[in-house]
């Protein structure tokens, strides 16, 4: 008889984990569940039969705590008010003055690293996630597989008797799952979640969102924006699992997304803060500093960094620029004291229905600092013309003001705001070597364990840390094989010692930081950072040196004063970073490795039906800075057809094939300006092949270029359209539709979804 290799390997490994005593029969099975040994008595009647009823679920340990992670999206330690910022967001400041503020937590410096560090336990290079799932490349710090051996909490908790449910932001499903036919097993559902809502990519549109339900596409309501519904959703969970099981506990990782980019949020919350910052980002600065000495957050001797490089002075501003930048921030404020709002909602329902009191709650303000993305002058829209000069984005900016925050609009803040948002840091998001890209307010709550109303915790950080903090404080165990994986340390340090001891010495003492090349060490105090410059070598890279003990915000740079004590620190970086997956070291410039493989791979031809889900973006063939040809095969009936044939995008841009009063349409939308071909001929009723030719003018790694675009029917060509710059990213959110234009459409000459009235067989693109 022969035994496959796995599993001898299997039996082999079974046999070594029993003898050393960390194998348990509950342990290694316990997701999948086998059938127990029957313990009764059988017998030929009922009557002559014993039955039993063998525990099939793991219970949670007596007493245990729900338990409810809230990740925030590209906030800075100067934002809300609970750190001394001037957003207001009165529900955090309550847990946090009925919890504990953490002053010196730390997450990686930016999203996809951190969410899943924070979910592990472990580094985000030990975990595959150095940069993004769809971007990072071949290597184990940064393929986007999060191995099973490193289970998350969700995967924990469950196998500990827990519901566990995600609801918003995932980002960690490498592109080539990131499908309606799966794998499953690296979305929420396979990594331990029961349920999930919400986006797998990096952002969404707030009044048009792509949404998830576990594994199947979903439509939104209309008309509410999509952070009132991630709460709604959260509390539907929570209560109709308390309905089913009122003795079980849950797990609820709730990551709305906010305030990433787009900043969209109705005039109810921006008209609050009319006016308010018109006093600009230097002040805002010197008042918050202010307000977090007072609140102890931040030593009392602490002084503010020098202004970033290129930055203005707010006086320095012309009143055009002032008005808008005011107005961009409004937005952003508005929109951060709407997701309060929506989380007290949450919070409000878990006390209404008595669970608060045993709830322990943990939120880290921020998956990094503030973001540097939203350029000097901020951007009212995301497709803005690269190439444009400041002056003119300005301008652009201008003529755009009253759509700023609305769902015509797809606004980022300026990059002052940023640094004020920061405060008392120096950088902002994606520089890891900074503590304006790392350093993050982190708030913990729980009625029943935290006796120090509101205290202070000042020990050194770090987001793996939350993960062992909530296997002890619940008292749940980790089992040495989850789901049948054998699992490798959690990395973090529980941060539990420091609930009732607020003067303990940090049990955190090492960590390292990288993101794009830019690292950074950390060691007792000490501090060694680069910030690395694109197409840079990496050994040219300049370090810094910090004593974070007595300058906590990186003001005197010591690298020439201990250069002994930088030496120690940068090889204490390279042994982490080999033991950690960090290395090779990468930037996105120069030779590097291909993005993440998709299932389009190495494919020049997709043929789609119109009953085919939408196809989402990250994992979709790249089809912008390239030619292509679309084609549609459809049966035209005798009265005609109206209706979308393909659509790619939506109304922040993209391009749609379409019919409307028996005419053949093309639209490309670049964000700017939409561009049409018309075809003069009305389509005849039958069987017709729908044609449109996009000719790309530039070469391979050249975006924005021209292109030309050429109708058919049935091979007669009807009509051609210059299009003057073209995208380098055709689909956004909201990627491939065939049949219809669901979400937004491309053109305001249709109304969405605009599905096609007559029949299409299929849709072929052929990719040149």
């Amino acid at each position: 008889m022969m035994i496959h290799k796995k599993t001898k390997q299997f039996s082999k490994l079974t046999a070594s984990l029993a003898f050393t005593g960390l194998l348990s029969s509950l342990s290694i099975f316990a997701q999948h569940d086998p059938t127990k040994p029957f313990q009764g008595k059988l017998g030929k009647t009922f009557a002559e039969t014993q039955e039993s009823w063998g525990q099939h679920y793991a219970k949670a340990p007596k007493n245990a705590p729900n338990v409810v992670w809230i990740l925030l999206d590209d906030v800075g330690f100067g934002a809300i008010s609970t750190y001394g910022g001037l957003i207001k967001t009165p529900t955090l400041d309550s847990l946090a003055n009925n919890g504990l503020r953490y002053t010196n937590f730390h997450t990686t410096a930016i999203c996809s690293p951190t969410r899943a560090a924070l979910l592990t336990g472990r580094n985000s290079h030990s975990v595959h996630m150095g940069l993004f799932p769809q971007t990072g490349g071949g290597t184990p710090g940064y393929d986007g597989y999060m191995p099973f051996e490193k289970a998350t909490i969700a995967e924990i908790l469950r196998e500990n008797g827990y519901n566990t449910y995600a609801v918003g932001k995932w980002h960690l499903t490498p592109a080539k799952d990131a499908t309606p036919i799966g794998p499953f097993n690296r979305w929420p559902t396979g990594r331990g979640f029961d349920h999930y809502y919400g986006f797998l990519s990096g952002s969404t549109d707030q009044y048009n969102p792509v949404v998830w339900e576990d594994t199947k596409k979903v439509i939104p309501e209309k008309g509410k924006l999509f952070s009132t519904q991630m709460a709604d959703k959260a509390i539907n969970l929570i209560a109709e699992q308390k309905s089913l099981a009122p003795e079980k506990p849950f797990f609820l990782y709730f990551t709305p997304g906010a305030g990433h980019e787009p900043h969209q949020v109705d005039k109810y919350w921006s008209d609050q803060y009319k006016g308010k910052f018109d006093f600009g980002w230097d002040k805002y600065r010197e008042i918050v500093i202010e307000n977090q000495k007072r609140l102890g957050v931040i030593p009392k001797d602490a002084v503010l960094p020098e202004r970033g490089p290129g930055l203005k002075a707010w006086d320095a501003l012309s009143a055009d620029e002032k008005k808008l930048y005011a107005k961009f921030f409004e937005v952003y404020a508005g929109f951060l004291t709407h997701i309060d709002f929506e989380i007290g909602r949450v919070i409000n329902f878990l006390k209404e229905s008595g669970q608060l009191e045993n709830t322990l709650v943990i939120v880290s303000v921020g998956d990094n600092g503030a973001s540097k993305e939203g350029t000097f002058e901020g951007r009212a829209h995301r497709n803005f013309d690269p190439d444009l000069t400041p002056e003119q984005r300005l301008k652009k900016n201008l003529a755009l003001i009253d759509q700023i925050g609305t769902e015509y609009s797809s606004p980022n803040y300026p990059l002052g705001w940023a640094q004020a948002t920061n405060t008392p840091f120096k950088h902002w998001k994606q520089d890891a070597n900074s503590e304006g890209g790392t350093h993050n307010p982190l708030i913990i709550f729980w009625p029943k364990g935290i006796k120090d109303k509101g205290g202070i915790r000042n020990q050194y950080t770090h987001l793996i840390d939350i993960l062992p903090t909530t296997v002890e404080l619940t008292g749940v165990k980790v089992a040495t094989v989850i789901n049948g994986y054998p699992q490798e340390p959690i990395e973090g340090t529980s941060l539990a010692y420091s609930i009732d001891n607020p003067t303990l010495p940090s049990r955190h003492t090492v960590q390292h930081y990288e993101i794009m090349g830019s690292r950074s060490i950390y060691k007792d105090g000490w501090k060694a950072g680069t910030l690395h410059v694109k197409k840079q070598p990496f050994d040219k890279d300049v370090w810094e040196l910090y004593n974070l003990n007595e300058d906590f915000n990186e003001r005197n740079n010591l690298a020439e004063k201990h250069p002994e004590k930088l030496q120690e620190l940068k090889e204490l970086f390279d042994a982490q970073a080999w033991k950690y997956n960090v290395y090779p070291l990468k930037d996105g410039t120069g030779s590097v490795p291909a993005p993440s493989p998709t299932i389009f791979d190495n494919r020049k031809q997709l043929v789609l039906y119109p009953q085919t889900s939408q196809i989402f973006e990250g994992t979709a063939p790249k089809l912008g800075g390239r030619s292509l040809s679309i084609k549609a095969d459809v049966v035209v009936p005798e009265k005609g057809a109206d209706g979308v044939l393909l659509a790619i995008g939506g109304r922040a841009g993209g391009l749609s094939l379409y019919v409307q009063k028996n005419q053949l349409w093309f639209t490309y939308n670049n964000g700017d300006e939409k561009v049409y071909a018309t075809s003069s001929d009305v389509i005849k009723a039958g069987k017709n092949s729908l044609k449109v030719d996009f000719n790309y003018e530039g070469t391979e790694n050249v975006n924005n270029a021209p292109a030309t675009a050429i109708l058919y029917i049935n091979d007669k060509k009807v009509s051609e359209v210059k299009v003057k710059r073209t995208l380098p990213t055709v689909g956004f959110y909201e990627s491939i539709e065939v049949g219809k234009d669901q979400v937004t459409a491309v053109t305001e000459k249709y109304t969405v979804p605009f599905t096609y009235s007559g029949r299409i067989n299929h849709v072929t693109i052929d990719l040149k």
